[in-house]
């Protein structure tokens, strides 16, 4: 499941799981909207192994995506334990973004 992310998600479940994605987008972004349904599905088969978040970094993600450094969205950043080990910018097709996780998860 691709939960909506909220800052305070950062303190609250991102620190304290073992491996979160969050897919920072925007609402005008045309690759993020592409890469949405994606993440979707890969959630869903990522299932128990890592939590999946959707952050939009104009509304509820607003200080996450700052602090993150986020200049260009869709960003896919993979944090363990609320540390950044791994990020991908832009829109890919779902075949690179499963190879970005099965290197990270």
């Amino acid at each position: 499941m691709l939960i909506d992310f909220k800052d305070e998600d950062f303190e609250s479940k991102i620190k304290k799981e073992d491996i979160s994605v969050i897919q920072f987008s925007a609402e005008w972004c045309g690759p993020c909207k592409t890469l949405k349904p994606i993440m979707k599905k890969l959630a869903a088969e990522y299932s128990g192994k890592a939590g999946f978040y959707y952050a939009d970094i104009e509304d509820a993600a607003i200080n996450t995506g700052s602090a993150a450094g986020i200049r260009g969205v869709p960003t896919v950043i993979i944090y363990k334990k609320g540390i950044e080990v791994d990020r991908k910018v832009g829109g890919v097709p779902e075949s690179y973004m499963k190879e970005f996780l099965d290197k990270n998860i």
